[in-house]
């Protein structure tokens, strides 16, 4: 295609070819012989151009604009992709629009820092056309940080109060029954999302009931017909049928898609909701406020699908599993038993009964004859020993002392024992105790020995 001339319109680009192909003579007329359409002779057809034209041709005005060429935007990061290629993927937004953005590997490797969806930003680059999909978008060469978005930052705060209130904390959490007989959703009615919740379940638990309530998952009416719903299941649940779990989810989405799962009064619904929710919002890389207050958190609705309701055929192998293993076990204890029967009946106990007991009287007698030997034995020593105290004390008797012809003196009448001759006085009386008997006499005079 020529370049097109200062000031060309893109109608006057159209027909450019059909005026230069008219002046060298080069145009032919056709008939449309396939719908029986005749052109009246005389009467040029206009020239048809092939889609890579008009994005080619778009593509060269813009990349003539001297304002395009080199161009800064600051905007808020959001639905970033980095695939294996190296080269990254990301849109730029700000409240009233977006701008697909692409920064490819030999550029990105200069970043300082790691480029995160809510990240307030200004990039550099050009914007032109991507041909392949007939789209503008901005060819980026430098990233600049420019802090965090604004919803970003609400989630970081909201997350902080609520935390600190302890709506996150683990006490609050409601078991979610293993055997759910009712379960309620609250989600879109014409999402993805549904539609895989209700293959799985019927899929995994065919006989589970399900309750659906409609919902928008996103846009300005989005939290208020959540927390309506949570309130009309909740209501239901205690006024008509118990409603086991609930599942709050939708589909993945940028930050703005899923911000009715932050809002403040959507996640005290959720907190304050007698039956078990199950937060399933976005994809597995997606945190909202409502995955921290929820009872648990499923990183997407499938998932959420799976861990509400066991697998019914995984239940069917586990029992034929145990019912096999409680067979084998029983035919097991049978056949112990039966064996151990077999054992006795054979047994020479079993056949003559009367040979046991003999046997346990003559091992009552040697026990018996044991017992009399310990006996007589402990005895014998116990005599000798007290032998030997006799012996003893017979030593230490003053009796003994007396056999050998000597006296033991007495005074009358306390029987003091006179040990000295300090202990007596001339006239005292005396018992005077004898081997064989006791005499009383009286201190007519006493000497003390004098010391030399």
């Amino acid at each position: 295609m020529n370049k097109p001339r200062k000031g060309i319109t893109l109608l006057d680009f159209l027909h450019l070819k059909e005026d230069e192909d008219e002046e060298k003579g080069e145009v032919e007329r056709k008939q449309e012989t396939e719908i029986g359409i005749e052109e009246e002779k005389g009467v040029e057809a206009p020239h048809i151009y092939t889609v890579q034209e008009v994005t080619r041709y778009i593509r060269q005005r813009l990349d003539e604009d001297e304002v395009l060429a080199d161009i800064y935007v600051k905007g808020e990061l959001s639905n970033l992709s980095q695939p294996t290629s190296g080269h990254v993927y990301f849109t730029i937004k700000d409240e009233f629009s977006e701008l697909q953005c692409v920064m490819f590997r030999e550029r990105n490797h200069e970043l300082k820092f790691t480029l995160e969806d809510g990240l307030s930003v200004v990039v550099r680059g050009r914007i032109s056309v991507y041909e392949k999909r007939g789209r503008y978008q901005m060819y980026v060469e430098e990233v600049q940080e420019a802090g965090l978005g604004a919803l970003y930052l609400a989630f970081e705060q909201l997350k902080r109060k609520l935390k600190d209130e302890g709506l996150f904390d683990a006490v609050y959490k409601k078991l979610i029954p293993s055997f759910p007989s009712r379960i309620g959703i609250i989600t879109s009615p014409t999402g993805a999302a549904i539609r895989d919740m209700l293959k799985i379940l019927k899929k995994r638990f065919p006989h589970v009931h399900i309750l659906l309530a409609p919902v928008a998952v996103q846009g300005a009416e989005a939290p208020a017909q959540i927390i309506r719903a949570i309130q009309l299941m909740n209501r239901y649940s205690a006024e008509r049928e118990q409603i086991d779990v609930l599942i709050v989810g939708r589909g993945g989405g940028s930050i703005e898609e899923l911000w009715a799962f932050n809002e403040e009064a959507v996640a005290r619904e959720i907190f304050a909701s007698v039956i078990p929710v199950i937060s399933a919002v976005g994809h597995e890389t997606d945190f909202t406020i409502a995955d921290f207050v929820a009872d648990k958190r499923a990183a997407t609705p499938s998932e959420a699908a799976e861990l509400v309701v066991p697998d019914r055929r995984e239940l069917e192998r586990n029992v034929r599993s145990l019912e096999l293993r409680m067979r084998q076990n029983l035919f097991k204890a049978i056949e112990y038993h039966r064996k151990r029967l077999e054992g006795i009946e054979k047994s020479i106990w079993f056949r003559k009964p009367i040979e046991r007991i003999n046997q346990y009287r003559q091992t009552l007698d040697e026990l018996k004859r044991s017992l009399v030997t310990e006996i007589t034995h402990l005895v014998a020593l116990q005599r000798k020993s007290v032998q030997a105290l006799m012996g003893k004390l017979d030593a230490l008797s003053p009796l003994a002392i007396l056999e050998r012809g000597y006296c033991i003196s007495l005074k009358v009448p306390d029987g003091v024992v006179v040990r000295s001759i300090q202990d007596i006085s001339v006239g005292d009386a005396l018992k005077v105790l004898f081997k064989d008997g006791a005499a009383i006499s009286e201190v007519r005079d006493k000497k003390i020995k004098k010391r030399e």
